[in-house]
C-alpha cells in the first residue's frame, strides 16, 4: 500500500492532542490528463479543531486500489475563533494518480468530548477519475463545506440546508455513513436527513450536548454515461444505480443547548437582514479581482457577537456591532489567485449571539473563472445573471448562414452581430424563453434559429439551431422562484458593448428616495401615485434611451394575456400618466394605482427599452410617439447599428394595501375595467440566486460543439 504524504496542520510538527476533532470533508478535481494515462489531480480537505490549527497533523493513506503519489503543497488557516476555541484549516495534496478507482481513508483520534462519548474518527473518500462520456473529461467529486458546530435550542425545531455542489452538474445524494466510512456510524433518533436535498431536520427532544454526524456525499449522472480508463476498460453509471461516481465525507457536530422561550428567528436566534446573500447564491470572481460579501443579522433579545464562516483559504472577515440598531455586521473579502482558476468553492456562514444562539445556516458557491468561459476555443460563450442571459457565438460556426436571418423563440426577437460573433441578449421572462424544472434547479431555455420571414415557423435556408440555457436553484416547488425586487439588467450588443438598465420605484415626484428592496412587494392604495424611474448605465457617452412601451401584467411575463397598456409605441395610454423631466439616459413617469378585475394576486410593470446612438436622426429613439399604423418592426442588418434590439425589463411586484382591499370588500364594489384600476397584490415567490449557465450548440452544419457548465455573473 502506498502511503500518501502527510498534511501537516502546523508550522512546527507536534503530536496530536486528545479531544480536538470537530469535523472535516474532502474533495478532488482533475487538472490534466498525462500522456501515460494518469491524471494530474488536486485533493482539498478541510478539518476543524478545538484549539489552534498549528498543533495538529493528519494522514490520508491509501485504503484501496492504486493511489499514485501525492504530496502536500499547501496549508492554510481558514478561520480562527479564540473565544470559542475553534479553528478550521485547509490542506491541499497534488500529484499524478491512476484514473482507475481508489480510496483514501483517514483514521485517527479524537473527537472533542461529546454526548455520544465517542473518540475515534474515520473519513473515507472514494476517487474515480475515469473519463466521462458526457463531458469528455475526467470525473470530479462533489464539493462541500460546513460550520463544524451547529447549535440548536432543545425545544426549537430547526432545519439545516447543507449546500453540496457538483462541478459536473451531477445528481447528489447525501446519506449517513455506514461501516467502513465512519467510526461511530450512529443513527440519531431526534434528527432526520433528507438524502435528496441534503437537509438535516431537528425535531426537539435530543439530549443536550454535542452530537456527532458522519455523512457520505455521492454523485450520480443525470443520464446513463460511461467512464473509460487508460487500461482500456469501460464501466457504465446510471442515474439511479447502486454505484456512485464518487464519494466524499462530510462530518460535523450539532450542539443541543437548553430550551429558550421563543424559537422565532429574530428574537433570541438571530435573523439575517436583506443585504445578506441568500442561501444557495452563486458568485463568479476573476483571479486578481476582489470578492466582497456583506452579512448582517439581528436578535431583539440578545446581542450578535460574531459570524462563523467556513470558506476559501486566505479570505478575510471583519465584524462590527451597530449599537444604534442592534445589528451585527460582517464583511468577507477574498481575492483568488491565478492558481485558483477553475476552482469552485462553497462558503457557509451563520450569526451567533453572546448566549450562543445561532441563526439559520446559509451557504453560497463561488466560481473562480473569467466572466465568460468558452465551450471550445472561444467559439461560444454564455453569461447568466439574475435577470438576463447573453450568448455569443463565433461566426465561423455558422459559416454560410445569413447572420441577419437569426432569431430567438419569439420571432420579434432578433440577434445582433459584430465582425466575429453573433450576440443574443435577453431577460429571463422574454423572447419566448421557456421554463422547466430539473431536479433542484429551474432551467430557462431559449434558442437561436434561422428564418425566411419573421412570422413563419419553417425555413428553407441552411438550418441552424443554437440552444442555450441558464440554471438557477429553486428553494421551493414554485416555478416563480425569483427575488421580489429585480436587480439591474445587464445586456450586451454589438456596437454598444455591455450596458445596464436600472428599473426602480420612488416615493415621490422629486425622485430622491428610492423604495428599498427590503420593502418589496410594495404596498399601495387605490389612486395612490406610483413614481417610476428607468435609466441606462454604459461606458459609452453618446447614447440615448427610449422607453417604447410599458404595461401592467398580472404575471412576470411581457406577453401576459392579462395586461393593461400604460405606454404603447412611445405614446401614453393611461390618462393619469405624467412624464417627468429627465436626461437622455433616463426616463421618469408617474401614474395612479388601480386594480385588475378578477382573481389576480400580483402585478408587475414591464417595459420595452431601446438604446440608440445620440445624434442619429434615423433611429426609433428620435421617432418618439407613433400610432399603431406607423409602428414597424426593424428587421435586417444590425451589425454596428445605430440602435439596439428591444429589451424587456420589469419591476415589482406590487401589492394592494389591506385597507384598500377591505374598503372594496366592505362596499361590495363591482369595479369596471378602466384606466383607474390595477390589481396590486403579490403571491410571495421564492428567492433565486445565480447558479451557472449551460450552453449546448446543435446545428446541421458539420461541426459539433460539446457543452459544459458555465458560470454566472456576480450579483
Amino acid at each position: 500500500m502506498v502511503v500518501l504524504g502527510q498534511l501537516i496542520f502546523c508550522l512546527l510538527v507536534s503530536i496530536c492532542s486528545t479531544s480536538h476533532m470537530q469535523g472535516g470533508t474532502m474533495s478532488f478535481i482533475p487538472k490534466a490528463k498525462n500522456r501515460n494515462g494518469t491524471v494530474q489531480a488536486i485533493f482539498r480537505f478541510k478539518e476543524s479543531f478545538n484549539g489552534a490549527c498549528s498543533s495538529k497533523q493528519f494522514n490520508w493513506p491509501c485504503a484501496s486500489g492504486k493511489c499514485g503519489n501525492l504530496t502536500t503543497t499547501h496549508f492554510d488557516k481558514i478561520y480562527s475563533d479564540p473565544a470559542a476555541s475553534w479553528c478550521q484549516a485547509e490542506g491541499v495534496m497534488e500529484g499524478s494518480v491512476p484514473d482507475t478507482p481508489f480510496s483514501l481513508k483517514e483514521s485517527s483520534c479524537c473527537w472533542v468530548s461529546n454526548a455520544n462519548k465517542h473518540e475515534n474518527l474515520v473519513l473515507l473518500t472514494y476517487v474515480d477519475l475515469g473519463t466521462r462520456s458526457d463531458t469528455g473529461k475526467p470525473n470530479s467529486s462533489p464539493i462541500a463545506t460546513i460550520i463544524p458546530i451547529l447549535r440548536v435550542a432543545q425545544n426549537c425545531p430547526t432545519t439545516f440546508k447543507l449546500l453540496i455542489y457538483d462541478p459536473d452538474g451531477d445528481k447528489l445524494n447525501c446519506r449517513l455513513a455506514t461501516n467502513g466510512e465512519c467510526s461511530l456510524c450512529r443513527q440519531h433518533p431526534y434528527f432526520a436527513l433528507n438524502q435528496n436535498t441534503c437537509t438535516l431536520s431537528y425535531n426537539t427532544g435530543a439530549t443536550t450536548g454535542l452530537h456527532i454526524f458522519e455523512l457520505q456525499i455521492e454523485d450520480f449522472p443525470k443520464k446513463t454515461i460511461s467512464l473509460t480508463y487508460a487500461n482500456g476498460t469501460k464501466v457504465y453509471r446510471q442515474p439511479s444505480g447502486s454505484s456512485p461516481l464518487s464519494k466524499i465525507p462530510l462530518q460535523f457536530l450539532v450542539q443541543v443547548d437548553s430550551s429558550i422561550s421563543s424559537c422565532t428567528y429574530g428574537d433570541y436566534r438571530p435573523a439575517f437582514l436583506p443585504q445578506t446573500p441568500s442561501d444557495g447564491a452563486h458568485f463568479i470572481v476573476k483571479p486578481g479581482r476582489l470578492l466582497h460579501l456583506e452579512l448582517s443579522a439581528k436578535a431583539v433579545n440578545d446581542r450578535v457577537t460574531n459570524f462563523k464562516i467556513s470558506g476559501p483559504a486566505n479570505m478575510t472577515s471583519t465584524f462590527a456591532y451597530n449599537n444604534a440598531n442592534n445589528v451585527g455586521q460582517a464583511n468577507i473579502t477574498w481575492t483568488p489567485k491565478e492558481d485558483d482558476m477553475g476552482k469552485d468553492i462553497t462558503l457557509c456562514f451563520l450569526a451567533e449571539t453572546h448566549s450562543g444562539h445561532q441563526s439559520q445556516l446559509r451557504c453560497v458557491v463561488i466560481i473562480t473563472s473569467s466572466i465568460y468561459r468558452s465551450l471550445e476555443k472561444g467559439d461560444a460563450d454564455i453569461m447568466c445573471t439574475q435577470n438576463t442571459m447573453t450568448v455569443t457565438v463565433r461566426k465561423s460556426l455558422i459559416k454560410g448562414m445569413d447572420e441577419h436571418h437569426l432569431r430567438l423563440n419569439d420571432p420579434s426577437c432578433l440577434v445582433s452581430s459584430n465582425g466575429t460573433h453573433v450576440i443574443a441578449s435577453v431577460s429571463l421572462n422574454s423572447c419566448g424563453t421557456e421554463v422547466e424544472e430539473e431536479g433542484n434547479n429551474i432551467i430557462f431555455k431559449n434558442e437561436i434559429t434561422t428564418f425566411d420571414h419573421p412570422n413563419e415557423v419553417i425555413t428553407r435556408r441552411h438550418e441552424v439551431q443554437i440552444p442555450f440555457r441558464c440554471s438557477y436553484p429553486k428553494e421551493s416547488n414554485t416555478t416563480n422562484a425569483f427575488h421580489t425586487h429585480k436587480k439591474p439588467y445587464l445586456f450586451s450588443e454589438a456596437g454598444f458593448g455591455t450596458f445596464t438598465y436600472v428599473f426602480e420605484f420612488y416615493n415621490s415626484s422629486d425622485f430622491t428616495n428610492k423604495i428599498s428592496p427590503s420593502n418589496y412587494p410594495i404596498e399601495v392604495d387605490l389612486r395612490e401615485k406610483l413614481f417610476t424611474d428607468i435609466q441606462v448605465q454604459s461606458s459609452i457617452s453618446n447614447i440615448q434611451m427610449f422607453v417604447e412601451s410599458c404595461r401592467a401584467t398580472a404575471h412576470d411575463i411581457p406577453n401576459d394575456p392579462v395586461h393593461y397598456d400604460i405606454i404603447n409605441n412611445g405614446c401614453t395610454q393611461d390618462v393619469t400618466v405624467r412624464i417627468y423631466p429627465s436626461n437622455q439616459t433616463e426616463f421618469r413617469f408617474g401614474m395612479e394605482a388601480f386594480t385588475f378585475i378578477g382573481d389576480y394576486e400580483q402585478v408587475y410593470i414591464t417595459c420595452t427599452v431601446i438604446l440608440c446612438k445620440w445624434g442619429d436622426d434615423h433611429t426609433r429613439c428620435t421617432e418618439g410617439c407613433i400610432n399603431g399604423t406607423q409602428s414597424r418592426h426593424r428587421l435586417g442588418k444590425r451589425s454596428i447599428a445605430s440602435e439596439t434590439q428591444r429589451h424587456f425589463i420589469s419591476q415589482g411586484p406590487l401589492r394592494l394595501a389591506k385597507r384598500s382591499l377591505k374598503n372594496i370588500t366592505d362596499n361590495n364594489v363591482g369595479l369596471p375595467l378602466n384606466p383607474n384600476v390595477l390589481t396590486i397584490a403579490l403571491a410571495l415567490v421564492a428567492s433565486v440566486a445565480l447558479l451557472a449557465g449551460v450552453m449546448i450548440y446543435r446545428t446541421k452544419v458539420p461541426k459539433q460543439v460539446k457543452y459544459e457548465s458555465l458560470p454566472s455573473s456576480e450579483f
